[in-house]
């Protein structure tokens, strides 16, 4: 009988390389997948190398990095997505690329199971799962945290330790912190250990990644210039980049400019409340200046329309739902909304604050002429007489039929 093929989205952490081994002693052939999002990583061969070591039939890395940024957080920002107000999805949107290379791996392979270290308290788990079954509904799914024989077998960090002794697994020693991390290119995550204790100075407690705190920020302001065509941030203080250029480089403007930080208690699917320490220094960035855009050249129902549904979509995307027929609706939508965003944006950062200096567009619905509070113009305040009178129609009717007190 012929082995079963899994594929396993692989970090060479101390999770997934026991992980790796389980699934070998499960009776499957593992092909290990490491997809690079722009998390920090010293030597990304030696993990590639690690994997094979400890019986991999496969390992490959790929870099999707630039996919990440233009297709899926790019198309979020002209959402103005965040989750709950406040969060702009940097994990949440990666989970469904990872799936989706996995599973063009798998059908490489002819593997029929996806396997993922992700808990059973999580988003992720959702996240990958929902995503995997949307492209691929046959595929199997392997989420060890979620089967209680995984469990009994490792309940803590000696027992995953002791199983990569025994199977001569090299595990790299380290000073546990006192919360875990979750990086790639668009923000850096913090959660769990002593950040679960709300008495607790989040900001305080966490050793940055990816900036410097406002405090520490320059004393003077830092201006930057980003352009954008169709709603897509194209041109950075007047250069050409692509998307992860973009994006990486307005993360060096705005780390050193303290900007980007929160601390929130967010809503998790599976019903609970938690605690995140998040840093998007870039993504910050390109949300306000694509706001102030916007404001020059989208019409106000359309925002309003727009406005409205972001909630939604960051909803769906916080959940899991990316590859989905109503997210396909929704982004032709913006994809259509975003058609006329235009133009440029000059902002002014200082010590995690962001400020517009100045913006422009060649369709811009701005018109001094009419806004003008001066004398003059070409607004006829005449007019707005009888705009009021039909306004205020139904409220004259309802207040003769049934008066209110006052």
């Amino acid at each position: 009988m012929s082995t079963k093929k899994c594929v396993l989205a692989y970090s060479g952490g101390l999770d997934t390389s026991v992980i790796l081994g389980w699934l070998q002693d499960q009776g499957y052939e593992v092909h290990a997948v490491y997809v690079d999002l722009g998390q920090p990583c010293e030597d990304r061969e030696a993990i590639m190398q690690k994997a094979r070591d400890c019986g991999a039939a496969s390992a490959k890395l790929i870099d999707v990095r630039e996919e990440l940024c233009r297709d899926f957080a790019f198309p979020v920002l002209a959402w103005q997505a965040k989750y709950e107000q406040i969060y702009l999805l940097g994990t949440s949107i990666a989970r469904p690329l990872i799936s989706k290379v996995c599973l063009q791996v798998a059908r490489e392979v002819g593997a029929v199971a996806y396997a993922h270290g992700a808990t059973g308290k999580g988003n992720d788990q959702c996240r990958f799962q929902l995503a995997a079954e949307a492209l691929d509904p046959k595929v199997e799914m392997i989420a060890p945290w979620r089967i209680k024989e995984f469990r009994d077998a490792f309940p803590g960090r000696t027992e995953l330790i002791a199983y990569c002794a025994e199977k001569n697994i090299p595990v790299k020693a380290s000073t546990a912190k006192p919360y875990s991390s979750d990086e790639n290119v668009l923000h850096i995550s913090y959660e769990a250990g002593e950040l679960e204790e709300l008495d607790v100075n989040g900001v305080e407690l966490v050793d940055f990644g990816m900036g410097v705190s406002p405090q520490e920020a320059p004393d003077e302001s830092e201006s930057v210039t980003i352009g954008f065509e169709s709603g897509v941030p194209t041109t950075l203080n007047g250069q050409a980049v692509n998307a992860l250029e973009m994006v990486e480089r307005l993360n060096d403007i705005g780390g050193r400019n303290g900007i980007g930080r929160i601390d929130m208690i967010e809503n998790r699917f599976v019903g609970m409340k938690s605690r995140g320490v998040y840093e998007s220094p870039g993504m910050t960035i390109l949300y306000d200046a694509l706001m102030y855009v916007e404001q020059l050249t989208m019409d106000r129902d359309l925002m309003h329309l727009r406005d409205r549904l972001a909630p939604e979509v960051a909803e769906m995307v916080y959940y899991g739902f990316w590859y989905t027929p109503k997210m396909d609706a929704l982004m032709s939508f913006i994809k259509q909304a975003q058609a006329i965003v235009t133009g440029e944006v000059t902002l002014k950062l200082y010590k995690g604050n962001i400020s517009v200096d100045s913006r422009s567009s060649p369709n811009s619905l701005y018109d001094a002429e009419i806004a003008t509070m001066e004398g003059g113009g070409s607004y006829n305040q005449d007019d707005a007489e009888g705009f009021l009178r039909i306004q205020g129609l139904p409220s004259r009717v309802q207040g003769t039929v049934t008066p209110r007190k006052y």
